[in-house]
């Protein structure tokens, strides 16, 4: 990393908890490769406190934008001045852009990296049958680009049944043709199995999904980032599945990140 001096562009990433992420890292890479004269940092900040954030940060001159992840993705959709068609159709953001006028700018770039992390370890979805599990902002931006990419089904298993009616009512305007199921817990006989919820993160989290009904042929992907190998993935694993960690996501949203925030530029 090169020197932090008063010219230094600044960004964040805003999270809660916050320990889990690993975008400064990557992104800091990314941009000392370059000799960008940039840093990101961590900013844990609570629910109760993102409202006051926001409205400080529109008078950060040197700020140039936020990476936005869990559990603020759909509330600070809200806070900005302007947002994508994407985010307004998922009803989140993951991030925004700070204008030099103070304008805040956001949009969702978690599907598109989710779904691009697979392409590139040889995952095709194009008329596959998806089981989602969870119905939050990553989950409505994952459910969108899986549904951009061509599946031929997606069923989505959420606790709370209404969240899953409310993305399928927005999703089939745009894509009538793919069947949607509110699904069970069980992911049987689905070909690939995502968990876009939280459960996971934490040794003490119960398992997001049926995981006896799991089977080998399928292929079960997270985008949790720690720990790597969530206890979802090494029951998968240890049935002979093949697995998809979350890292992948975020390594294919650097270069999206950096151009919509004008890393740089």
């Amino acid at each position: 990393m090169i020197e932090i001096t008063g010219k230094t562009k600044l960004y964040g990433i805003v999270a809660d908890p916050i320990l889990q992420v690993k975008t400064p890292q990557a992104v800091n890479a990314w941009m000392a490769k370059r000799e960008v004269d940039g840093v990101l940092v961590p900013m844990h900040i609570p629910a109760a406190g993102l409202k006051a954030l926001v409205e400080g940060l529109r008078g950060m001159i040197n700020l140039g934008g936020l990476v936005v992840t869990v559990p603020h993705k759909t509330t600070i959709i809200h806070l900005c001045d302007e947002v994508s068609p994407a985010a307004q159709m998922v009803g989140a953001v993951n991030i925004i852009r700070r204008e030099s006028d103070g304008k805040l700018v956001g949009d969702i770039l978690d599907g598109k990296g989710f779904v691009t992390g697979l392409h590139r370890h040889g995952m095709e979805v194009k008329g596959k049958r998806v089981f989602l599990a969870g119905a939050g902002g990553a989950a409505n931006a994952i459910a969108f680009a899986l549904c951009e990419s061509g599946v031929s089904e997606l069923a989505v298993y959420n606790r709370t049944r209404a969240k899953v009616e409310d993305m399928f009512a927005r999703l089939a305007k745009v894509y009538p043709s793919i069947k949607m199921t509110v699904a069970t817990a069980s992911p049987k006989g689905y070909d690939l199995i995502v968990n876009a919820t939280s459960l996971g993160m934490a040794e003490t989290d119960p398992y997001p999904l049926a995981v006896e009904d799991i089977e080998a042929s399928q292929v079960v992907a997270e985008i949790i980032m720690r720990p790597a190998l969530t206890p979802l993935l090494a029951v998968a694993q240890e049935k002979g599945c093949k697995i998809q960690f979350g890292l992948p996501m975020l390594e294919s949203q650097i270069d999206l990140m950096a151009e919509f925030m004008r890393i740089g530029q």
